[in-house]
């Protein structure tokens, strides 16, 4: 582990000292990293990313970030495969290496986080089938979310930050469901409203009709579903979730949506505990979402709201609503700034003895990141963040990561 973890380091290193030198290099490797027959009609290209990352976590960690450490270094190999047969028939997989989907969340792990077919039975873009394991439809965050793409090295707290919302266990009373914002996050067993781009499996249409674009899924699992049963072979369609999005592009600049997700949330381990005559199917999580996104300049803006419903057993409906809204500014033609303000907000629920309480602590974070484009293959970032949330007790104030990606 530390053998390669040095010739990660190493590697990157090199290429940041000798820039120049290894977008040489490295134009060469792209150019290489391709096959395709004589006529076209067939071709794969193999690409990737190495991403190097050092986290400062102010204790507790925030978000989905596992590690127990004040400092950590998470290394992460990305590999794809993008496949074309003909006009009508591609193909993509990635690959990944790393510590965990989450820093932090294993010591070390190799998996395939994406895999898909897809159909398109028109030269236009109005129709597309896909079918395999690849990100939720829902939002438009997640669409930007790899790190070469992403002007900050963490996710907006709607994709991330972790509620008192359980899927394998269900709270006996009221009382023992609002005894656990009382606690730090069991990150093990509770959930965020989205967790990253929701990598599950299942079909998809989507496609492009003049101004407008449409998707609709239909995955084996929420959009809050953890990382671990996102594999068909690790959790089926017997409980779906259906998920859409609806974009305007008006012009260039402008772009809008509304996402809808619909489906249990309830892992089958939790059946048996369930209050008596019902099943996981009468336990949903209900989200709706609304994104616009704008470019003027050297400007970019983002903005989202997500407001997700959770039904939870001997409880009943648990609301809450996240949003962010992001702006990135071009610096130089190699240095950009970015800034992102978040806020989450959680609606009372009966607290069985008359009254009515909050049911998880209300919280706000600010995140400012600073990136560097050295050539077309190699990119640095430096992010702080300060979030502070309603109550007793801390999930980690500040966390200071950096970043640097080498992709061919």
């Amino acid at each position: 582990m530390k053998a390669w973890l040095t010739l990660l380091i190493g590697t990157a290193s090199l290429a940041f000292a000798n820039a120049s030198h290894g977008q040489a290099i490295l134009d060469q490797i792209d150019e290489a990293l391709h096959v395709e027959t004589k006529n076209g009609w067939f071709r794969s290209d193999f690409s990737g990313t190495l991403d190097l990352e050092g986290y400062y976590i102010d204790q507790r960690p925030p978000g989905l970030l596992f590690p127990d450490d004040n400092h950590y270094f998470n290394p992460r190999l990305s590999l794809f495969l993008d496949t074309h047969f003909g006009q009508q028939f591609y193909s993509f997989v990635q690959f990944r290496a790393d510590r965990g989907f989450d820093p932090g969340a294993a010591d070390s792990a190799a998996r395939f986080d994406e895999y898909l077919l897809r159909y398109k039975p028109f030269d236009e873009p109005w129709v597309n089938l896909q079918v395999g394991k690849f990100a939720t439809v829902f939002g438009d965050w997640v669409n930007r979310h790899e790190s070469w793409n992403n002007p900050f090295i963490t996710a907006p707290v709607a994709y991330e930050n972790v509620l008192t919302i359980t899927d394998q266990t269900v709270p006996a009373t009221p009382a023992g469901f609002l005894a656990r914002k009382n606690t730090f996050d069991a990150k093990a067993a509770w959930l965020p409203i989205l967790w990253g781009p929701a990598y599950t499996s299942g079909a998809a249409i989507f496609g492009r009709v003049h101004q407008f674009d449409y998707a609709l899924d239909f995955k084996n699992a929420s959009i809050s579903s953890r990382p671990t049963i996102w594999d068909a072979r690790h959790l089926g369609w017997e409980h779906p979730t259906w998920s859409g999005r609806l974009g305007w592009r008006p012009n260039a600049a402008w772009k809008l949506g509304v996402s809808a997700s619909y489906g249990p949330y309830l892992l089958p381990v939790a059946e048996t505990v369930l209050p008596a005559g019902k099943t996981l199917d009468d336990y949903a999580q209900t989200s709706i979402a609304y994104d616009v996104s704008y470019a003027w300049r050297d400007w970019q803006f983002w903005g989202e709201v997500v407001f997700s419903r959770f039904d939870v057993p001997n409880v009943g409906n648990a609301d809450t609503s996240a949003y962010f809204i992001e702006s990135k500014y071009k610096l130089t033609t190699k240095a950009f700034a970015a800034l992102r303000w978040n806020q989450q907000f959680f609606d009372p629920v009966q607290n069985g003895a008359g009254g009515e309480e909050d049911w998880d602590n209300d919280m706000w974070r600010i995140d400012a990141a600073f990136g560097y484009r050295l050539t077309r293959h190699l990119q640095g970032k430096l992010q702080y963040s300060y979030s502070h949330q309603k109550g007793n007790h801390q999930q980690g104030e500040q966390l200071v990561a950096v970043q640097a990606t080498l992709k061919f």
